[in-house]
Order: C-alpha cells, then structure tokens, then sequence
C-alpha cells in the first residue's frame, strides 16, 4: 500500500525510515469505483489525493452547462481543488473517477502536521506546487500559443496512454475544442 505515493515522493525528495514511518502514519487508502465523486463543486476539499491505480478527471460546469475539463490524474498524479484544500472554503471543481481508482489520501489536517513537523515533506510539497505552477503555465501558454494539432501532439506525446483510457470528447474538453475537431485531427494524423 502507498506504493505510488512514496516512488514519486522519492523521486523528489528523499526519505528515511523514520520519514517514511511518520509519513505513513498520516495516509489513508481508498478504492473509489468508476463514475463515483471524490469531490463535488460546493463541497470543501478535505484531502489531496495521489492516483496509486486508476484514472480521474477534474471538471468545472460554466453558466451555460457545459462542462470544462480542468485536469485528469492517472497512476503517480496528484488532484484535488487545490484552492479549496488550501483555504478550507467551498471548491469549485468536481472531481470524478474513470475507472476504478485506488488512492491515496493526504488530510488537511495530517498536511497541516507533516508541513510543521517534517523537513522532508515541506520540500516535497514545495518542490510538488512549483512543478504544478510551472505545467500550469505551460498548459495556458500552449492554449494561447499553439493551434489544436500542435497541443493535441504534445498532449500525445507526454502522456501517450491518455488516448486509450479517456473519451476523446473527454480530451477535447481539456484541450478547449470539439470533439470533431479532435476527430479531424486524428484523421489528418492518421491515429485510428
């Protein structure tokens, strides 16, 4: 259990015993089926949680209904509303399952804890929000910056299992297009 979680905190930041014996003492697991609600808008943020198996999405409904995919998690990636968890206030994204996901779960109380108590795991999470600012700003140059077949090839060449695990409308919603034209794009590329 927890295996995920300490690879990719290792690969950041390294652990002793001691640490990682502390740090599982603040963990918690849970298996989420397919289709069931981690998070729902309105509701307060009360874990972060690292994808161990499975897949998520995080989405945003506007004014209208449409719905805006704002991230998805798959195996070592983090979600939650991380303004919500942060501040304690309502949150504004629903996050989802889309498969049947084990995870595992930070509190904002043992987030609180760990920051004060362990060294090891303040850098972690410092050097964890800095790559997400950083992909944060990526992703909004790219929207910005590069037309859909060029953000639909780097999405492709990042994470290339994505295609076979999340819906193309699910994709196209995350990439800010139709999904004809993720389906146009696929023919021009030839990806079946």
């Amino acid at each position: 259990m927890y295996e995920t979680f300490f690879h990719k905190f290792e690969e950041k930041v390294p652990l002793t015993t001691t640490d990682k014996a502390l740090l599982q003492q603040h963990l918690s697991h849970k298996k989420i089926r397919k289709r069931q609600f981690f998070l729902q808008e309105g509701e307060v943020c009360k874990q972060v949680a690292i994808v161990e198996k499975g897949a998520m999405r995080a989405f945003l409904i506007d004014n209208e209904g449409h719905e805006h995919i704002a991230a998805f998690a798959l195996e070592g990636w983090t979600i939650a509303d991380l303004n919500s968890f942060l501040k304690q206030s309502p949150g504004t994204l629903t996050i989802e399952t889309l498969e049947d996901t084990e995870l595992t779960l930070i509190s904002y109380e043992a987030y609180t804890t760990l920051l004060e108590t362990m060294p090891a795991f303040e850098r972690f999470i410092r050097i964890t929000i800095t790559d997400a600012y950083v992909a944060l700003q990526k992703r909004t140059t790219d929207m910005i910056s590069l037309s859909a077949e060029e953000r639909y090839k780097a999405l492709v060449a990042a994470y290339p299992n994505i295609l076979q695990r999340v819906p193309q409308h699910m994709i196209a919603s995350f990439m800010g297009v139709t999904p004809e034209t993720i389906s146009r794009i696929r023919k021009r590329l030839h990806i079946s």
